[in-house]
């Protein structure tokens, strides 16, 4: 299985810190964020990496290289302008699958976690995408989905019993392409061919609509780096 981690975003809650710094390589106790994911990833048997990159590109490139001092084989899905997460992605599947239903791994960059990889959900052939879920953390209360009998369901007026979704997901080629043969083939070859901006969120709630997406709850530590502040409080724990 290869890994993808979403690294192009400009980071603007970050700053200053990321006026002149990527968000993935700020550290938490001396290790870049992307550092941490890459050789937890390593750790779990996962190699083949995909890293998108915009703002301050370069930077990433030349602290990772291909990946060798790491154990890794890093690839680099570059972008001119920040696509968001979804037309990253599919920017980068050329690199990431060439089936289908191949399945590849996703996690942001600027989230932080211990979860073991070696962990991850098997994704079901009913479904087209797996998503990590965690309790909802003090500055997304109110969650993004509910949880019915393992499969993905968007909150229905109740934002009881909610989770956020925490950045880490499993997803197939297929997901990408299905979205896009219901709404618009033109943008899905337009993002394919030259890149454009896509948000992941409508793509996910409408696959849940539609019982596309399995997902679970993750009880490791998790924080998502939003702001100085929590990256200040995680360098004191």
């Amino acid at each position: 299985m290869k890994a993808m981690i979403l690294a192009a975003g400009r980071g603007e809650r970050m700053r200053p810190l990321t006026d002149n710094c990527p968000k993935p390589l700020l550290k938490v106790k001396g290790v870049a964020l992307i550092e941490h994911h890459i050789k937890n990833l390593v750790a779990a048997g996962i190699k083949d990496i995909v890293i998108n990159h915009a703002w301050l590109g370069q930077q990433l490139v030349d602290y990772l290289g291909c990946g060798k001092q790491l154990s890794a084989n890093i690839s680099y899905s570059e972008e001119t302008l920040a696509l968001e997460t979804a037309g990253g992605i599919i920017k980068a599947l050329p690199l990431l699958a060439e089936q289908d239903d191949e399945i590849f791994l996703v996690i942001n960059g600027d989230i932080y976690c211990d979860f073991n990889f070696t962990h991850l959900p098997i994704l079901s052939s009913k479904y087209s995408a797996h998503l990590i879920l965690v309790t909802n953390p003090e500055h997304n209360l109110n969650g993004d989905f509910q949880l019915e009998s393992g499969v993905l369901v968007n909150p229905k007026g109740n934002k009881q019993n909610t989770y956020t979704f925490s950045g880490i997901a499993l997803y197939r080629k297929s997901f990408f392409k299905q979205f896009f043969k219901q709404h618009s083939a033109t943008k899905y070859d337009n993002v394919m061919s030259q890149g454009a901006v896509q948000p992941l969120a409508p793509m996910l709630r409408a696959a849940a609509d539609q019982q596309q997406v399995s997902a679970s709850v993750m009880h490791s530590a998790w924080t998502d780096v939003g702001t100085p502040e929590r990256l200040a409080k995680l360098n004191t724990i």
